[in-house]
């Protein structure tokens, strides 16, 4: 076994959760960090991603607190034409490569362990060891073992298939979709989240005509409008979007009643307006995008896909043809695994998940403000109550309602609620200062004043 070392925090994951911490816990404490993953560079899956990929959310509400994403730049062509940009797969990877190299790093506080296992451990010993070398190390933790790996799901773009595929059948998974060798006749794409909506937005710009496209999903979803999710210039469409998801849920009868009332004001958009959408994992599309998808009229709703052979494809609910000149690309998994939560603080460990409705990188990096300025795991846990992913509408609203509840609790304490308004990762932050005196900003302040305790009261009513 290597030589063993001793530090405050060993860090399993360098994706986007495990380098959000890390930064908070760097700004905030004088802790020293072991950063292990598995993969041969930071960046997390997106290290995997498939080529076209972009973040579904602006740069500017992405990564880690301490280093800006992009250049503030709205872009001028394309689905996102005239909104604030979104980074792709090389920005983000190069993105996460310059924190670890030129932020975390030269600190001399944090190790980093790229293409290493995380084994184990217990009783603050633990283990890893390097995938190119065999040699296992010895990390003695004196504070917590932060775990980002608790509710990391399947990727599509290098991932197997959730379904059997026969010998002979041309296929990919989304990943491969961009380096095929030879034209389809037509191209099948499996999946309904936002892998498989990314896809077809790729096929369609870049010229494959819409007839050539068959789309079978397994369910419809749920997909907030861009429009409302700006940051800068935009911050006063953000906050009426805040505005009219609390007249909504103050309103509503029911789960469905509530989605079709910000459906009616614009704030959620789904595909097929004929079909009611039962998910809703809270990836952005923007209307442009949607008007493209709709061009798409081959759509199979038969349930999953159980089986792809040479001329057929198998259904849960029936059988449609296919042939040898058709590419089947798959994009069906989870992204996330929706486990049962567990208490995100506990003495030894820290364990990544959810804990109200916002963008990512805000609450992980929330986590490690937590961590490094709350004394006891106690109140960290009710400031940060861990909540199950978001998959079902209903699920959507009690992750709203938890955030109207724990953001209550956190506004209470002074150093957090500094920490939120300063840091460019909280969507809202930056709406009290140049923005405060919008006339939109004014309105949609006084609807969320006046609906507010009318939502949370109704909230906990619809779905308990």
């Amino acid at each position: 076994m290597g030589n063993a070392f001793d530090v405050d925090y060993l860090v399993v994951g360098a994706g986007a959760a495990g380098m959000a911490i890390a930064d908070e816990l760097l700004a905030h404490s004088d802790a020293t960090l072991a950063i292990v993953d598995r993969r041969h560079a930071p960046g997390g899956h997106w290290i995997d991603a498939y080529p076209f990929v972009r973040l579904h959310q602006p740069s500017a509400f992405y990564g880690v607190s301490s280093t800006a994403l992009g250049q503030d730049a709205i872009d001028r062509s394309g689905v996102n034409a005239g909104f604030y940009e979104v980074a792709g797969a090389d920005e983000l990877r190069a993105y996460f490569a310059r924190v670890m190299q030129q932020s975390f790093l030269p600190t001399g506080r944090v190790r980093y362990f790229p293409c290493s296992d995380h084994t184990g451990g217990e009783n603050g010993r633990h283990t890893f060891v390097s995938r190119l070398t065999g040699a296992a190390h010895e990390v003695r933790v004196r504070r917590k073992l932060v775990d980002t790996s608790y509710l990391e799901g399947a990727i599509p773009a290098v991932g197997a298939p959730p379904f059997e595929v026969a010998e002979g059948v041309r296929w990919c998974p989304a990943g491969a979709v961009a380096r095929i060798d030879g034209r389809a006749g037509r191209y099948v794409i499996v999946g309904a989240g936002k892998t498989a909506m990314d896809t077809c937005v790729w096929l369609l710009e870049q010229g494959v005509p819409p007839a050539d496209i068959t789309w079978i999903k397994s369910r419809e979803g749920w997909w907030l409008n861009r429009r409302f999710h700006q940051p800068h210039d935009g911050l006063p469409a953000f906050l009426d979007g805040v505005a009219l998801q609390m007249q909504a849920f103050a309103q509503a009868g029911s789960v469905d009643d509530a989605m079709l009332r910000l459906e009616a004001d614009g704030f959620l958009l789904r595909v097929d307006p004929n079909v009611a959408p039962t998910m809703l994992h809270g990836a952005i599309l923007s209307e442009a995008e949607q008007k493209l998808l709709r061009q798409i009229e081959d759509v199979v709703r038969l349930g999953r896909v159980r089986r792809i052979e040479r001329d057929r494809i198998l259904l849960d609910g029936g059988v449609v043809p296919t042939d040898a000149d058709t590419l089947h690309v798959h994009c069906a998994a989870s992204g996330l695994a929706y486990r049962t939560p567990r208490p995100i603080f506990e003495p030894d460990r820290i364990t990544v998940q959810p804990c109200f409705w916002s963008f990512s990188s805000f609450q992980f990096a929330l986590l490690g403000v937590v961590e490094a300025t709350v004394e006891s795991d106690e109140e960290k846990n009710r400031l940060c109550p861990a909540i199950k992913y978001w998959d079902t509408s209903a699920d959507y609203l009690r992750a709203y309602l938890a955030l109207l509840a724990s953001e209550r609790a956190r506004a209470a304490s002074p150093a957090l609620a500094a920490w939120a308004k300063g840091t460019r990762l909280n969507p809202l932050g930056r709406i009290g200062g140049s923005y405060r005196d919008h006339p939109g900003v004014v309105a949609a302040r006084d609807r969320v004043r006046q609906f507010g305790a009318a939502a949370a009261g109704n909230l906990v009513k619809l779905v308990g």
